[in-house]
This record gives structure tokens, sequence and C-alpha cells, in this order.
């Protein structure tokens, strides 16, 4: 993993990981964390903590994705409606069948060039070949995995098979209405980019697993992020 550097500011590593960890991984404002960092006794104004997170979000994301192991060779693929800057925009989003989110692409059209774009990303970054791509029935999916070969591979069904993209929504559900709708397309899609990253490794679905594993998989995760996030 690339270091971190931290040269030049007046706050410690430690705090800057923390206050980027608290608003990635959690529904909570930029205010929100304030409050919790002065609690703790560290005076930082919200406008620092969006500093961090810009500056810092993208890098932690880079290493963590680094770190992550490749993805299963079943993808979800799913669309959902933004609303960003007054616009109404496409979230494009791409999840294998253990919830992990593969990529997303913030788009203006719900059309085949659209369908194109994320799946031409995902095969050129993921590193695996897909078993089964599972969609809806738009007809998108269907011209563009024709284009690119993938006709074999493709499962068009409806809502009930692809679960696993719709609730993958919720997230970006949640941290919509919180931040009162995205601001910009380019905001947005670093936003969403670095969420993911930090999601997928605190995505530990608590309601399948045993106590005693899942203290050791939050153990485990905790010790990703701290490696993603060291000082140089």
């Amino acid at each position: 993993m690339r270091p971190i550097s931290y040269k030049r500011h007046r706050f410690p590593p430690d705090v800057i990981r923390h206050a980027v960890w608290l608003y990635f991984r959690f529904t909570l404002s930029l205010r929100d964390v304030e409050e919790l960092l002065a609690q703790r006794g560290v005076e930082v104004s919200y406008e620092t903590i969006r500093c961090w997170t810009l500056k810092f979000g993208r890098q932690f994301a880079h290493n963590l994705r680094r770190s992550r192991p490749r993805p299963t060779g079943r993808w979800h693929l799913d669309e959902m409606v933004v609303k960003i800057g007054g616009k109404r925009m496409f979230l494009w989003r791409a999840v294998d069948d253990e919830g992990e989110v593969l990529d997303m692409l913030v788009q203006e059209r719900r059309n085949k060039g659209a369908a194109l774009r994320l799946l031409r990303k995902l095969l050129k970054n993921q590193g695996v070949r897909p078993e089964a791509i599972v969609t809806d029935k738009l007809p998108s999916y269907r011209a563009a995995a024709r284009d690119l070969g993938l006709t074999d591979r493709h499962q068009p069904g409806g809502m009930r098979e692809n679960n696993r993209a719709e609730n993958s929504h919720l997230p970006i559900r949640r941290r919509e209405r919180r931040q009162q709708k995205f601001k910009s397309r380019a905001s947005a899609q670093k936003f969403l980019a670095t969420h993911a990253a930090v999601y997928n490794v605190f995505n530990l679905q608590p309601h399948l697993i045993g106590r005693p594993t899942l203290r050791h998989l939050r153990a485990q995760a905790h010790l990703t992020w701290a490696a993603a996030t060291a000082a140089a």
C-alpha cells in the first residue's frame, strides 16, 4: 500500500484518520463529525473536516481497493435515479453476489452507451472475467452485452432476481438524504467512489454470522483501515 503523507497539518494523523472514517463509515454530516470530535476534546471546524475528506478520502480509497481480494464472478448491475444540482441523473452500480461494490458511474443517460461505459470499466479494472451478469430487463444491458460478446453470460430478470443490486442502493439513498442531495456530478462521483471503498471493508453483514466471527472480522477490518491510512 502507498503510505499517506500528513505533513503540514496541525492535527495529528490519528485525528484526521478518525474524522474521515466517521464521515464515510456512518451516515453523518460534516457538522455531526465536528460535534463528535468536540465531545472528545478536539476542536476542529466542519470546513477543515471537509478538506480532509477531499484530500485524504481518495488516497484512503485507493489503498483500500488494492487490499481487497478479487470479487466473485457473478455480477449484479442496476441503475438508480439521483437528483444532482436539480438535474435528473442515473447512478449505475455493480456489485458481486457477496455485496462487494465493484464500481459505479454517475451518468446523464440510461441507454446503451451508458451501459457500455460501465461494463467496459468493470472488465478493465476487476481482473476477473464474469461468470454471470445479472440485470433487470432494461434493453440497454442486452444491447451492451451483445456488443461486448457477453450475451451468453447475461441473465436479465425481474427485480427479485436482482435483489442484491437493489439492496445495495439503500446506503446511498440514506447518504443522499443526509447531504440534502448531491451538489455536482463530479463531487458525487468522488464521494461515492470513496464511500464504496470504505463500505466494502466494514460491510460485515452481522445478521448472518455469530458473535465470535463478527469480533474477528471487525478486528480485521480495522487492521485493514489502519494499514491503508498509515503515515509515511
